[in-house]
């Protein structure tokens, strides 16, 4: 059979990605189908309907499909009615979709990138024949924590159920910040909620294993990641680190829900550097009553300027009529352009769960950090802004006192201002940043020549 070059050339091969259905997973994703988009390939990006409703008509040139959940419409979209879906609805959807794409007239399926947290999805691809490559959204050390599970459980730091054993702290490599025990990512909520979730992660690194490769959203000096993958008493698969994407591509930092702008416009009336701005992220449960309280009754006291972001069920610890009361000083937004409010001039700090994704993007914006992890990897992200980076620091409580004192101290350190500019230089200065093109284009030569290898094969 004759082969046209031009049919061949033209005919772009797909890449399937399956991320974790929330916010913090999706938009790295989405970055980095932008840019799979640039170097030849097709991406689709999988996600259920509550998310593909958000995403479809935000993202050109990107093909979003959705795939049943399976859940009542009614059932609140949690860790745990998601973990269900993924284990028992998703997966005949998805391989449905795979076999329908990789059987169509285009360039066939050339390989999926799958979340680490979505590995239900791994057999799929297995099951399918489409080679997998695996994705971890943050931090390469959030990695080697989980990756850790084996050897912390042979020392006894933890049961066979995840609890830790003692208060002694955690060492996951050379030269890196000892993380406390009680900050381990599946420590959250009561003791049945921690069990569940340690299962999930235990779960997910033996699906893992099979892995020859894994993207990793982070750059390539995080900290002595080098020296850290020659670690012999891990053994890791071929980590690439692509990240961050966010200037490479189009599409930045998307947000799932409808941003209030008018808040750019109170903030042009403030004073430079003074606003504080704080948003705990999408994903997190809400912190309490009694938290939210505190802290609003602290930054009325404390006189600064704010942009608090505080979505709904949020709001029932705030003092009666806050919100009128503070309108000049303070804006309660259910949702802000954070990337626009982090450049702005007139933001001094961010209040952050210290999420990934809003790790980077106030570091590539150059703002002090008052951190308040509350789940999962934000605990070890935590620590490296902390105590390795020093471009912040951790907040215990939101009494009034504390939040004076550590408001009027990260935004009064020089120093950490210094620091921040030589850390935005490390990520996203051009050494970097070749590096990281570097990186994806060897990563996307290598399956550019596999995908020309079958698509000649199939046309023989």
């Amino acid at each position: 059979m004759k082969i046209n070059n031009q049919d061949v050339f033209m005919k772009k091969p797909t890449v399937i990605m399956v991320p974790y259905p929330a916010q913090g997973h999706v938009t790295p994703i989405l970055n980095l189908a932008s840019a799979l988009s640039r170097h030849g390939f097709s991406p689709v990006v999988v996600t259920p309907e509550f998310i593909h409703s958000t995403i479809a008509h935000k993202n050109a040139g990107i093909t979003c499909k959705s795939i049943p959940d399976g859940l009542e419409e009614e059932t609140p979209r949690d860790f745990f009615s998601i973990e269900f879906a993924m284990e028992n609805n998703m997966p005949e959807h998805l391989e449905g979709l795979v076999r329908e794409l990789n059987g169509g007239d285009g360039g066939g399926v050339a390989f999926m990138i799958v979340d680490l947290l979505a590995s239900w999805a791994l057999k799929v691809g297995g099951d399918c024949g489409v080679p997998v490559v695996g994705y971890w959204p943050v931090m390469f050390a959030a990695y080697q924590l989980i990756a850790a599970i084996p050897e912390m459980l042979s020392l006894g730091i933890i049961s066979e159920t995840g609890i830790p054993q003692n208060e002694g702290p955690i060492y996951l490599g050379y030269d890196q910040p000892p993380l406390g025990t009680q900050d381990l990512p599946w420590l959250i909520g009561n003791l049945i909620s921690r069990k569940s979730r340690f299962k999930f992660w235990t779960r997910t690194l033996a699906r893992t294993k099979t892995l020859s490769q894994i993207l990793v959203n982070s750059f390539p000096e995080e900290h002595h990641i080098d020296t850290n993958l020659q670690d012999q008493s891990i053994k890791y698969p071929n980590i690439t680190p692509i990240g961050p994407l966010t200037q490479h591509t189009r599409y930045g930092n998307p947000h799932f829900s409808e941003e209030d702008m008018s808040c750019l416009d109170w903030l042009d009336q403030q004073s430079d550097r003074s606003v504080v701005y704080i948003s705990f992220g999408t994903w997190v449960s809400p912190i309490g009553k009694a938290k939210v309280r505190n802290l609003a009754i602290a930054l009325e006291s404390s006189k600064h300027p704010f942009i608090w972001v505080l979505g709904s069920k949020w709001r029932e610890g705030l003092p009666k009529n806050y919100v009128e009361r503070m309108w000049n000083r303070g804006r309660v937004v259910s949702w802000a352009p954070q990337s626009e409010v982090l450049r702005h001039k007139g933001v001094g700090c961010y209040l952050t769960h210290c999420g990934w994704n809003s790790t980077i993007e106030a570091i590539q914006s150059k703002v002090r950090l008052l951190c308040y992890p509350i789940a999962g990897d934000q605990f070890v992200n935590c620590d490296y802004i902390v105590k390795i980076w020093r471009t912040g620091i951790r907040m215990s409580d939101f009494g009034e006192e504390n939040v004076h004192r550590s408001l009027e101290k990260v935004m009064g350190d020089i120093e950490m201002e210094e620091r921040l500019v030589k850390m935005n230089q490390r990520i996203f200065g051009m050494e970097t940043s070749l590096r990281v093109i570097a990186n994806l284009t060897n990563f996307v030569d290598d399956y550019s020549k596999v995908t020309n290898d079958q698509t000649l094969t199939k046309g023989s």
